[in-house]
C-alpha cells in the first residue's frame, strides 16, 4: 500500500531547488526529508527530540540529530543550509521569535507550515463555545501539543514586526491553493521567507 504524502510536502518540494542542503526542524519520522531526498535530491539533517521518531528516522535512512529546538540551533554554523523547514511544528514552539531568527541564521531561506486558526470552521466552533477540532487541528484542548495557534494574517504581522521578508505565501484547503479570502477559507498555510533588508 502506497503511503499518502501530505499536501504540504508537495508544496514545499516545489519550492526547494534540486540538490539543496536542507535542515528539517521537528522532523518527526523523517518522512519530509525522505520525500525531498527522493524527489529533489536534497542533502540534509532532521532535528527531533522524540526517541520513537529518532528510530523512525533511522529506519527511513534520514540523518537525524536529537535535540530540543527550544534550546536553539547553536550546533549549526551560520549559513550552513539553503533551506530550514519547520513543517507543522511552529504552533508547538514556545519561543517563536527565537526559532525564526535561528532558522534565518543557519539557512538562506526558511519555510514554515502551520494550521490556519482563522479558517471559517474554526471560527464557527469558537462561536459555538468550543475550541476547534478538525483534520488540521485534531486534538481536544486538554491534550493538544499546540500552544501558539495563529492565523495567516497573524504570521504576516509577525514577519513585518521582526524584519522577516515573506517571499511567498501559499494557503491551501485539501491540497488546493486558496486565493479568495485565504485567511477565512484556507486550512493550512505555507510561508517561504528570508531575512529582511
Amino acid at each position: 500500500m502506497r503511503k499518502t504524502i501530505r499536501h504540504d510536502y508537495e508544496t514545499i518540494g516545489e519550492r526547494i531547488a534540486i540538490g539543496s542542503k536542507v535542515l528539517d526542524l521537528g522532523c518527526g519520522d523523517g518522512s519530509l526529508l525522505a520525500y525531498l531526498s527522493r524527489n529533489r535530491s536534497v542533502r540534509g539533517y532532521g532535528v527531533e527530540i522524540d526517541d520513537a521518531n529518532i528510530l523512525a528516522c533511522i529506519r527511513n535512512s534520514v540523518n537525524v540529530i536529537q535535540s530540543d529546538l527550544e534550546s536553539g540551533l547553536s550546533g549549526f554554523e551560520s549559513g550552513s543550509f539553503d533551506y530550514v523547514i519547520l513543517s507543522q511544528t511552529l504552533q508547538a514552539m514556545k519561543n517563536t521569535e527565537s526559532i525564526i531568527r535561528e532558522m534565518l541564521r543557519v539557512g538562506r531561506e526558511g519555510i514554515v507550515t502551520f494550521p490556519n486558526f482563522g479558517y471559517w470552521q474554526n471560527r464557527l466552533q469558537i462561536l459555538k463555545g468550543h475550541m476547534p477540532v478538525s483534520r488540521n487541528l485534531p486534538y481536544q484542548w486538554f491534550e493538544s501539543p499546540n500552544i501558539r495557534l495563529c492565523t495567516t494574517r497573524d504570521f504576516e504581522d509577525f514577519c513585518s514586526r521582526h524584519n522577516v521578508n515573506i517571499i511567498e505565501r501559499i494557503v491551501m484547503n485539501n491540497g488546493n491553493e486558496v486565493s479568495f479570502l485565504p485567511n477565512l477559507f484556507g486550512t493550512l498555510a505555507v510561508f517561504r521567507f528570508a531575512k529582511g533588508a
